[in-house]
């Protein structure tokens, strides 16, 4: 069993193979980066992504689950370029999950506005994924494999012996995700500064927090429509929280009976929205026990990951591991005090083996 952090520029695209216990073998990809986790049309190269899709066919095998976790164009453009430049791969996808907005409009009995089946944004413009979000629904609707189930917190899916329990999202979530394809063109995660906190030091977060910090939790409303999830598969765990917030995957997480007091016990955890310090608050991590912390971004445009939420995991668990999918990040965000003074363990993990 392994799983594969693809180099997907600032966002997340995550394959996971595996054996069930017939002998097949799986395959399940969560969200797909920029183009360029594809294809590249700069530099006229292909990504990680293309080559694993290569590799799949190679060996007779299928894409048993695609999941896009929400419509933000650093989890979506990759998918959209691999349709665009593959005929071949509706053949070898079983099943997809994707909260489109005619499918919120439809299930929550909410009339779908006009808006939905328009371009809300000029081309090549990096503002929103809701013109995005309508392309990929759009191809979907052409497949049989897209089964227009709504993916909602509280639910449990056992897909080829690999168990899902949804966190989130909620349905008040996808309310408010629905207007954001009826009438919004702007979007918080794409208009905040976008320079890091590298330079401040493990310590001075630390103790800021201990006194007198507020947490103040992100606001995007696509990032909290994320799908999340408990994954466990082979008798292992492992958290996957897209980019979603941090107080209702708390309240999902407490709900099945995984509190501060009797914290879930999991192999890692993806931490959300590329370690935004907006998308992991204290009360989140306790919650879960791990040493193990995937992040994924080269850190080029947001200034993610925030050292102040790595701070937050260091404070829960000194012995924490990071691991992130690109050196530049794993080498440069912390510095040689933070290192002197912690023992700090950040490691380029392009990929994790579990021997079953």
């Amino acid at each position: 069993m392994i799983f594969k952090f693809l180099k997907a520029q600032n966002g997340d695209c995550t394959l996971i193979k595996y054996t069930d216990n017939s002998g097949a073998q799986r395959n399940i990809i969560i969200d797909s980066g920029l183009d360029a986790t594809y294809f590249d049309l700069a530099t006229n190269t292909f990504g990680e992504l293309k080559a694993e899709i290569d590799d799949i066919k190679a060996h007779d095998q299928r894409i048993d689950l695609l999941i896009l976790t929400h419509i933000d164009n650093d989890h979506i453009c990759g998918f959209l370029k691999l349709f665009e430049m593959d005929e071949q791969i509706p053949g070898i996808i079983n099943m997809v999950w994707f909260n489109s907005g005619k499918l919120i409009a439809e299930k929550i009995e909410i009339e779908a506005n006009k808006a939905l089946a328009i371009k809300m944004q000029q081309q090549g413009v990096v503002a929103t994924g809701v013109s995005e979000g309508i392309d990929f629904e759009d191809f979907l609707l052409k497949y049989d494999f897209w089964a227009r189930d709504l993916i909602l917190g509280g639910q449990r899916h056992v897909i080829h012996d690999a168990q899902f329990e949804i966190l989130g999202p909620t349905i008040a979530q996808l309310h408010k995700l629905l207007k954001e394809y009826q009438d919004k063109t702007e979007d918080d995660a794409y208009t905040s500064a976008g320079t890091n906190d590298w330079r401040t030091d493990v310590e001075s977060f630390i103790q800021e927090e201990v006194s007198n910090y507020n947490f103040s939790q992100d606001t995007s409303v696509k990032n909290g429509s994320s799908i999340s999830f408990i994954l466990t598969l082979k008798g292992k765990k492992f958290v996957f929280l897209g980019d979603s917030h941090p107080r209702p995957i708390t309240k999902a997480l407490a709900e099945l009976g995984h509190t501060a007091k009797k914290p879930l016990a999991v192999e890692f955890l993806k931490v959300s929205h590329h370690g935004s310090k907006a998308n992991t608050n204290k009360k989140l991590l306790s919650t879960l026990d791990t040493e193990h912390y995937i992040i994924s971004t080269n850190s080029q445009v947001y200034g993610h990951p925030h050292k102040r939420t790595l701070s937050r995991i260091i404070a829960r668990n000194p012995n924490a591991i990071f691991h992130f999918n690109y050196e530049n990040v794993r080498e440069n965000i912390f510095s040689e005090a933070d290192r002197g003074k912690y023992n700090i363990r950040a490691r380029l993990t392009p990929s994790i083996f579990y021997k079953i």
